[in-house]
């Protein structure tokens, strides 16, 4: 795995032209305008956000399956024709986004960045984080508005075709 840095927009594309897989992140001194170039994949497919009773029901092996379980619940998220039939409590019409590339543990602030400005657009969010990259869920009413809003932030959204 390449590791990747912050570096001011002015390098950004010498570091480019050197590594493909450069995620773009930037860390911007005061004078330079913001400047994001990471690449931000919709996913296809609709997604449920559940409470479950215990993971027997859950098929591991299912793509886009993310497990959570805490002191108060056992947390789901996947995609809707994959939720078993013993959750307690579910929410559908979810769609999710994902950060392309695999993201070096070192990189601070990516997923700041990108709710921030979800955030700015009066989206709500659900996030996962896995070991090489993040998860974003909006509900599906909002997403041609969450590509829109990261696009006008700078963020390349892919796949291209209108939301």
């Amino acid at each position: 795995r390449s590791h990747r840095t912050f570096m001011p927009c002015s390098s950004l594309v010498a570091e480019e032209k050197g590594n493909k897989n450069f995620c773009g992140a930037l860390k911007l001194n005061k004078n330079e305008r913001s400047c994001r170039r990471m690449e931000i994949e919709v996913v296809d497919g609709s997604f449920s956000v559940c409470k479950a009773a215990d993971f027997s029901g859950v098929d591991l092996s299912g793509k886009y399956t993310f497990t959570g379980v805490s002191d108060e619940e056992n947390s789901l998220i996947c995609l809707t024709e994959n939720v078993p039939a013993n959750v307690t409590e579910r929410i559908d019409c979810w769609r999710a986004m994902r950060i392309k590339g695999i993201l070096d543990f070192s990189l601070i602030g990516i997923l700041s960045g990108i709710l921030t400005v979800l955030a700015d657009a009066k989206i709500g969010i659900a996030a996962v984080s896995t070991y090489n990259t993040d998860y974003i869920f909006v509900k599906k009413k909002d997403l041609g508005n969450a590509v829109d809003a990261l696009a006008e932030a700078g963020y390349k959204i892919t796949p291209e075709r209108r939301i």
